[in-house]
């Protein structure tokens, strides 16, 4: 039994749309698999049925997929295709070679000193390119391009600390955050509440107060761990 055998089959397909269209796709496979309408096991159909399935592109196909394997649902096997391997979130989010866990531990230990140099060191340049990033993410309606914004966002305050160190581990972590924001974004609808947090970040970091901009990224990366916790407590 693969996704298109699953209680969408045969009705009329309806292009979803883009709520984010993603959002809507993740939605409907993982209530089949957690309904049991596609049971653990099951391979699930490629990229390109369910792209026509849904009415969508194969970019939003694997937007959802990412997210259903970040929850532990899914597992995709290089040149097997994803199959269904839990009916219910795991007690932690898989981000590439890291976990949420992992990054929810790490992240505050890095992030926070580095907004509060940020803001004292930064150059003209690095805050105008901060100020583009802001204003792109308020603006940007393209899940995957917000992701992509909002880790190009947190690296670029890394970089603007002055600190090498802390720049090359947000870098090395960059393809984590992104999943993770990807997910979050899914399942707890955070990206505007993001837009706000990062806001703020952005205005301490401008008026040059390093205890501002520990503060507003402190606040920030303790909403997402929450958000987190009700993802994987729910």
């Amino acid at each position: 039994m693969n996704l298109s055998d699953s209680r969408t089959a045969g009705q009329p397909v309806v292009p979803l749309a883009r709520l984010s269209a993603a959002e809507a796709v993740f939605n409907a496979i993982r209530g089949d698999i957690e309904s049991g309408q596609v049971p653990v096991g099951t391979k699930l159909s490629s990229e390109a049925t369910l792209a026509q399935q849904y009415g969508v592109s194969r970019s939003v196909i694997r937007e959802a997929l990412r997210s259903c394997t970040a929850l532990g649902l899914t597992q995709t096997k290089t040149g097997k295709g994803t199959f269904v391997v839990a009916n219910k979130v795991a007690n932690d989010l898989t981000l590439g070679q890291y976990s949420a866990r992992d990054l929810t531990e790490a992240r505050p230990h890095i992030e926070i000193p580095a907004a509060g140099l940020a803001a004292e060191r930064r150059t003209d340049e690095e805050l105008e390119n901060l100020r583009d990033l802001v204003a792109a993410m308020a603006t940007e309606t393209d899940p995957e391009s917000w992701v992509s914004l909002d880790s190009s966002f947190h690296a670029a305050i890394a970089r603007a600390s002055g600190n090498k160190v802390f720049a090359s581990v947000v870098a090395d972590i960059r393809g984590a955050l992104a999943h993770q924001s990807e997910t979050l974004n899914m399942v707890a609808d955070r990206q505007h509440a993001s837009d706000i947090e990062h806001q703020r970040i952005l205005t301490a970091i401008e008026a040059g107060s390093a205890e501002d901009a520990r503060a507003a990224m402190a606040s920030h990366l303790d909403a997402v761990g929450q958000a987190l916790d009700s993802i994987l407590n729910n």
